[in-house]
Formats: C-alpha cells, structure tokens, sequence
C-alpha cells in the first residue's frame, strides 16, 4: 500500500481508483457500469487485505459524489469502520499509535460524511483537448536539495517523456545525505533509499513524477549535472505497472527522505540495496 498520509484520499490506489471512475464518468458512462468495470478490472487489489479498504473507499466516496451510493457497498464501507478492519491494517503494517488515532478520526469522519446524501451529484465535466506536457527534467539529470537536517540530499532522473500529455519524469530518491553539495560521483555511487518507514514495505523511492505542480519547488531544487542512463523506461499512458505516481516533489522526494532518515534514527533501515548503476545501465535488477 503506498500511502503518503492518514487521510482517506492519502495512498496510490484510492487516488487511482478515483481518478479513474471520473475519467468514466466525464465520458459519459453510467455508475453502475463505471463501478462494474473497475470492480471487474481490479481484482488483484480487492483480493489484497493490506489495500482492499482503499479501493472500496474510493468507490464509495464517488458513487456518493454523484448521488448513487450503493447500499450494499455503503453496507461494507460502514462494516469496515466499526469493526476497526482498517485501523488493524494499519496496525499490522506497523503504524505508530499517532497515526492510528489520526486514521480513526479520518474513517468516523468520511463514514459520517457518506452516511448523508449528497444534496447535489457532481456534474459531468466536458474534457478538454490534451495539451502535450515537456518534462521538466532531461534523462540523466542529477537533482540536489536541501533536507531538513540541513544536509543536501539528491535523486537522479532516470528517464523523460516527450510528446505526450504527461511529460513525466521518472526520479529515483537516493540516500545521498551530507554536508557537501554533491558531486556527479556522488551520485554515480550513491543507492536509492528504501522505505520501510510507517506503512511502507521495502519500497524503493522511484516515482514518475508529473511536471503539473512543479513551479512550486522549483527554488528548492538545483541540477548539479548530468549522468549517462543507457536503459529506458516506459510511461504505460498514465497506467504506470512498475513504478508509482506523483506530482508533488517536495512531498514524495525530499519529505520521503525526511522522513525515512527520521525513522532510521531510532529504528533499522531497509536490508534491500539497490545502486544507482544498477538503473542507469542495461540490467536484469529486480526492483520488487
């Protein structure tokens, strides 16, 4: 479950799960076929006890949205709740207390909310003509920024993406963290970092990151230079399999790092290695 907060909406799969009824919805599909298909298409996580609630939640919150929440699956979400199914999840994957207390005001709150009909449904939107989006970083770029200890820290940019709607970059996170700015060889030898802090489970910290957002954290970032990536990476149309999404740099990039060194202060990192010369050359490295 790739979870960035305690908020409902905070994890990938409620975000894809959502984005994706609209997309449906805005086309002009009904919600009960919407609701079919992604039901149908999403087996995989449904059968997942970590991620389950997260789908059924996503669901649930845009079926409300457009004044059609089902009673049976409204019948579900609420059973999830008051039973405190979610709450253990994130028990067994090992949150601190202060974030099961967040998460359990999130879920009385969005049950509450559900519990009453929606005075107006959401109304369709016309889709607008695709603009092409440029990558905001080229292949190979090496990124450095300042982290809240007051070291530098940096990602490389593993690939880019032209011609397309999204421009997205894919950025691998590193475990760069010292009191230099760091140099291409820094870079060259340095490891992605692995998260394993709150709900994380050994994840690496590469995302293909959307350029949407970024003028916001354009002062917080330098390009340092730039290294050889010989392999390519592929952005399956907004349907990424191997890696996730973000458009928030600040939040998934350097709070990822913040964070994960926070928690390595009291607790073991990561066992899992992974160098960055394994992702800029042609390699056979298992990622998952």
């Amino acid at each position: 479950m790739g979870a960035w907060g305690t908020a409902i909406s905070s994890n990938d799969t409620y975000a894809d799960i959502y984005d994706e009824f609209f997309e449906l919805y805005n086309d002009g599909l009904e919600v009960k076929e919407i609701s079919q298909r992604l039901i149908q298409a999403n087996q995989e996580t449904i059968n997942d006890t970590d991620d389950c609630n997260n789908f059924w939640f996503a669901l649930a919150k845009a079926q409300w949205e457009c004044k059609q929440l089902d009673t049976e699956l409204y019948q579900r979400v609420k059973n999830i709740v008051d039973t405190g199914a979610d709450i253990e999840v994130w028990r067994q994957l090992e949150a601190d207390e202060k974030d099961l207390k967040k998460r359990k005001l999130v879920l009385d709150k969005f049950l509450a909310d559900i519990s009453i009909e929606k005075v107006k449904a959401k109304a369709r939107k016309k889709k607008k003509e695709s603009k092409i989006l440029h990558p905001v970083f080229e292949k190979g770029d090496c990124v450095t920024f300042k982290l809240a200890n007051g070291n530098y820290g940096g990602a490389v940019v593993l690939e880019a993406i032209y011609d397309t709607e999204y421009g997205n970059n894919l950025i691998a996170a590193t475990r760069i963290n010292q009191p230099s700015k760091p140099s291409l060889d820094d870079f060259r030898n340095s490891t992605v970092l692995v998260l394993n802090f709150a709900m994380w489970k050994d994840s690496p910290n590469i995302h293909w990151y959307s350029p949407i957002r970024h003028k916001n954290v354009e002062s917080l970032i330098q390009i340092v230079g730039q290294i050889k990536v010989d392999k390519t990476y592929t952005y399956y149309n907004g349907n990424t399999t191997e890696f996730g999404s973000c458009a928030d740099f600040d939040v998934w990039i350097i709070d990822g790092i913040n964070r994960q060194l926070d928690f390595e202060l009291s607790n073991n990192k990561s066992d899992k290695v992974i160098k960055i010369k394994e992702l800029t050359g042609i390699s056979k490295w298992k990622f998952w």
